[in-house]
């Protein structure tokens, strides 16, 4: 019972860290311009395309295969769709405050904490195995889950949203990892499958998500080609941290 508890602590430090430290780097830029914004938007777009198309769907596919990966893509678009109706969107009443950016911002934290369970599942599992490994998984998908937290920082401080808001809600994203954790420990070896639709499920949501809320809504910061050039470098920087982490 204590293991299973200190696995659990870990999972669920390393996830609200890990993206609580994404939202903390974007609340201490202080007050960036909109040019600037934008390069940071589309760099964090280009961040999230990287990691679904070089890291979470290609680790999906290889551990469960073909078909149920495209079922948990089709399922996570389908159910961010229907979330999409129950969040407001427009411009808010409050100066300063922008309602899409917000709503985007929340789509993709609920993204981002869809794709931690499973993270937390490999760390329980990997402290099943070993203590070694599971370790070693909690720091590297600790560090990866970073530009993530960014990511949903990001577009919740263009939209207007408060300081500690944005760090409340980054670190939230991050506690499914805790129960991930919990469940990979005390089921020691999880169904592959059940992981692999777990993560193209998020990998489906959050690519939704970046396609069709974050990119369109650069050009609503900054119009011209800097959000682009900032998007690039974005998923240059992807790949690597795919490679390297």
């Amino acid at each position: 019972m204590n293991r299973l508890f200190a696995v659990t602590c870990i999972g669920f430090l390393c996830g609200t860290i890990g993206t609580g430290l994404g939202g903390i780097l974007t609340i201490i830029l202080g007050n960036p311009t909109k040019r600037f914004m934008a390069v940071l938007l589309g760099f964090t777009s280009g961040i999230m395309i990287s990691v679904v198309c070089f890291d979470l769907l290609p680790e999906a596919f290889n551990i469960g295969g073909l078909f149920i990966s495209l079922a948990g893509i089709v399922l996570g678009v389908g159910i961010i769709l229907i979330i999409e109706q129950f969040i407001p969107e427009g411009t808010s009443r409050k100066p300063g405050e922008d309602l899409d950016f917000i709503r985007s911002g929340i789509l993709l934290g609920i993204g981002i904490a869809i794709h931690n369970f499973p993270e937390g599942l490999a760390v329980g599992s990997g402290f099943a195995a070993s203590n070694n490994l599971g370790l070693g998984l909690a720091a590297i998908i600790g560090i990866h889950d970073m530009p993530e937290g960014i990511a949903m920082a990001v577009p919740l401080r263009i939209g207007g949203t408060n300081r500690i808001r944005i760090l409340l809600y980054t670190v939230l994203a991050g506690i499914p990892m805790g129960l991930g954790a919990f469940v990979g420990e005390l089921l020691g070896q999880i169904s592959p499958e059940f992981i692999c639709l777990c993560l193209s499920f998020a990998g489906g949501a959050m690519l939704y998500i970046t396609c069709g809320e974050l990119i369109p809504k650069t050009h609503n910061v900054y119009k011209g080609r800097i959000s682009a050039i900032g998007m690039i470098a974005g998923i240059l920087c992807g790949i690597i941290m795919s490679n390297v982490i």
